[in-house]
């Protein structure tokens, strides 16, 4: 089975994206290569972030903030912008789908909280809807 190419996008890659990136790892199956990106990384995965995903059990503590310049792929299958679509530069992609999804910088873990589990559930409908 060949693997879909899925590349989750936000402004910082600090948040929105490594939270998306983390669920489709853990819920997928191994179905998908996945790779999240910024158009103006932070360099850093937001704190709040790594603590609410522990919290349901997943662990994107080694993961990265990092730009789309060392990206080991350059063309996906699905490219799923974050709110951040008026920023983020095109990536190729067989289909690009827009979440609008909050940013939680800045904000408190209640916050955080809500926007992991607005990313789950588009996550879980995404995997439904293409595997």
């Amino acid at each position: 089975m060949v693997k879909k190419r899925v590349l989750f996008l936000c402004v910082e890659n600090s948040a929105r994206s490594q939270m998306a990136e983390g669920f489709t790892r853990s819920l997928a199956g191994g179905c998908f290569d996945v790779y999240s990106a910024g158009s103006r990384p932070s360099g850093c995965v937001n704190p709040k972030a790594i603590k609410v995903m522990q919290e349901v059990g997943i662990d994107i503590s080694s993961q990265q903030s990092k730009g789309f310049e060392v990206l080991p792929a350059t063309c996906f299958d699905y490219v799923i912008t974050l709110g951040c679509k008026d920023v983020c530069p095109y990536v190729p992609a067989s289909r690009h789908i827009e979440w609008k999804i909050a940013d939680p910088g800045g904000k408190g873990l209640a916050f955080f909280r809500k926007v992991r589990d607005d990313i789950r559930k588009k996550v879980k409908d995404f995997i439904k809807a293409t595997i």
